[in-house]
């Protein structure tokens, strides 16, 4: 190499273009690309689909889940905004003679 050359590094990975294609994106095409993706795109509800994803290599079809449920103690309260149960030291202030917790009083 002689003093002054600059070589650029390669992108193998890059997709190559050849010249070709870079006379076929006219601005007009690339603008009407732009409208025809935005037109397409859809507003999907996740929870719809929800159902049909499964886990790769996770077949939970044949299990059951136990919970062991403990009944609401003495020193807990039952929030009247996000019907959680908690420690009293989380409670905030009675809102018309009911418990708040202090995330809702926030």
């Amino acid at each position: 190499m002689k003093e002054g050359d600059i070589t650029m590094a390669t992108d193998y990975d890059a997709p190559r273009k050849t010249d070709d294609d870079d006379a076929e994106d006219s601005i007009e095409e690339l603008k009407s690309r732009r409208v025809d993706k935005s037109a397409s795109s859809v507003d999907v509800d996740e929870t719809e689909h929800a159902d049909g994803f499964e886990l790769p290599g996770a077949d939970l079809s044949g299990e059951e889940l136990s919970v062991r449920v403990v009944p609401k103690q003495a020193d807990e309260f039952t929030c009247s905004r996000c019907f959680l149960v908690h420690h009293r030291s989380q409670l905030a202030k009675m809102a018309k003679a009911k418990p708040v917790c202090r995330e809702c009083a926030a």
